[in-house]
This record gives C-alpha cells, sequence and structure tokens, in this order.
C-alpha cells in the first residue's frame, strides 16, 4: 500500500518488489517468515490447472526467469536473515525443480535447517510421461539453531503433512495459494501472540490473514497491485 522510501509499518500490505522493500526492515525485528517465492518455471497463471476456470484466476503473475532465479534467491534471502530476530525462522516453500537454488541461498545466508518438511496436497497437474508432482517441500529454517520457537503442540509431530489444496469454487482467486490450514498450523508451531510475521511474496494474502486471526502482527509485501487489493479485501472479510 505505497512506495514510501521509509520504515515499513506492521499490520500493513505494501505493493513492490520484495528486493526493494526488504531492505527497509530495521535488523532483527521480524520473528517469523512464512513464504512461498516465485517458481521460475514457466507458470502460466490462467493454465486451467486443478479443474479451475480462467477467468476465476487473477492476472498479473510476476515470474523469475530461470537464468536470474539463483542471484534472486540469494537476494531475497539475505534479507530476510537480516531481518529475523536473533531467535527467528522461516518457512520457505519450493517445488522440486528450484530446490537446489532455495538450499544454496539458505546456506549463504547463514541459515541452520532444522526440518525438511513434505507438504502431501490431494491432486496435481495430468502427466503423460512423468509422475504426477502432488507435493511441495517446506524448509524449516532458523538464525540460531539453539534459540528458536517451537511449540510442540503434538506429542509426535510429523514432517509429512497432508493438507488438502483449498478449491474455491466458482471464486476469484490468485494462482498460487497457500491452504489456511498449513499457514495456520506453521504459525502455531513457531511464533506467539504479539510477534511479528512477514511475508515478502505475500501473493493472495493468507499469511497476513491467519497472523492476524491468531492474533500476530504480520507485514506483507506484493509485486502484483492485483494481488494486493485481493489481499486487503481478505483482511476486511476474515
Amino acid at each position: 500500500m505505497g512506495h514510501g522510501t521509509g520504515v515499513p509499518v506492521r499490520d500493513r500490505i505494501y505493493e513492490g518488489d520484495a528486493r526493494v522493500l526488504l531492505p527497509r526492515v530495521p535488523d532483527g525485528t521480524v520473528d517469523l517468515i512464512i513464504t512461498d517465492p516465485p517458481f521460475a518455471i514457466d507458470f502460466k497463471a490462467q493454465r486451467l490447472n486443478y479443474n479451475r476456470k480462467g477467468a476465476n484466476v487473477l492476472e498479473g503473475y510476476r515470474e523469475i526467469p530461470e537464468e536470474e532465479y539463483g542471484a534472486f534467491t540469494l537476494q531475497w534471502m539475505a534479507e530476510a536473515a537480516r531481518v529475523l530476530a536473533p531467535a527467528g525462522s522461516m518457512y520457505v516453500f519450493s517445488g522440486w525443480n528450484r530446490l537446489r537454488d532455495i538450499l544454496e541461498g539458505l546456506d549463504a545466508a547463514g541459515l541452520t535447517t532444522i526440518n525438511h518438511l513434505i507438504w502431501k496436497y490431494q491432486f496435481g497437474v495430468f502427466t503423460k510421461k512423468k509422475y504426477v508432482t502432488s507435493h511441495y517441500h517446506i524448509l524449516f529454517v532458523v538464525k540460531d539453531p539453539k534459540r528458536y520457537t517451537f511449540n510442540k503442540l503434538d506429542h509426535y509431530p510429523e514432517d509429512v503433512w497432508m493438507i488438502q489444496r483449498e478449491y474455491w469454487k466458482g471464486k476469484m482467486k490468485t494462482p498460487t495459494k497457500l491452504p489456511r490450514e498449513i499457514v495456520r498450523k506453521i504459525l502455531l508451531y513457531s511464533s506467539n501472540p504479539g510477534d511479528l510475521v512477514l511475508d515478502p511474496f505475500l501473493g493472495s494474502g493468507t499469511v497476513a490473514v491467519v497472523a492476524q486471526q491468531e492474533g500476530r502482527h504480520f507485514l506483507g509485501f506484493e509485486v502484483v497491485p492485483e494481488y494486493c487489493a485481493f489481499a486487503n479485501e481478505c483482511l476486511q472479510k476474515r
């Protein structure tokens, strides 16, 4: 919401490139980052994936060229590590195709991997000559492996999460939308009420909406104007 040069204010969504906005966030002020960055897989937002209608998918998805993805990842992850609080942590969603870039970016940023989670969902894109991809990788990393928030909600918390995608039949949506259930699970395990939660690639605004519902402060960056408007509408309707 705006292109000012000052420090971003919490509990707001800002329209702009994360690589420009992240440097404005003060050092060590974010408790938790949850984000699903761009894919670099020639993603077509209007493609009829998952039996959805293209007319119900918001246009404007911004892709990162494959040849730039490594440098892009290194840049935003270095800033993410800087803004994390000393006991802060981050969850990064990734498909298998760019996983190496994500892992190299995390190492370069000096973050420590605690878990490599798998999110198994109920359907994927139809294929003819290869297995259907029906999972995401979620990298759970921290700034200090000796000091980070982990609320052990279950006696035996497993690293494979079977959570269904949200199918919004007949409703407008962004092309890549995280289920509220998975965001809520991350928030409850890795943050506490009053913490500041950041999503530098906010998309539909799910992280901001669920953070607000769970008594956390939020900060969101999104480069696509249509997605910013959609995310703010979701916040008002929560």
